[in-house]
């Protein structure tokens, strides 16, 4: 089992920075990617970017340049830091970790909401 607890959500204006954060537990040798997801209301849930075991990283089209997926190992802590945020990036923003592609984790999700 794999528990992930994200947090750093918040309200923000337009322009304006914000770092998640996910902190992982229980069987973390286990991972072998982890990613951050999001699900605006009405829209079905997105990936937003990942990383692997390995540290290559990968980030949506739509937000590459403005979002940025890093770790600390000794930590167990993932990040998305997120900046220039534009209100089509408000949602609930989702911690992912995979073991398998039948075995996967999430957290509970963080709330990010981007004011014009």
């Amino acid at each position: 089992q794999v528990q992930l607890v994200e947090s750093g959500g918040d309200l923000v204006q337009a322009g304006g920075s914000l770092r998640l954060s996910c902190a992982a537990s229980g069987n973390i040798f286990r991972i072998n990617t982890m990613g951050w997801y999001r699900q605006a209301p009405g829209k079905q849930r997105e990936l937003v970017a990942t990383i692997t075991r390995g540290g290559s990283t990968a980030i949506a089209d739509s937000m590459e340049g403005r979002f940025t997926i890093d770790r600390d190992n000794a930590k167990n802590t993932m990040y998305l830091q997120m900046n220039n945020l534009k209100p089509e990036d408000t949602a609930v923003y989702y911690c992912n970790a995979r073991v398998s592609l039948t075995e996967t984790y999430w957290g509970q999700g963080t709330q990010v909401t981007v004011s014009s």
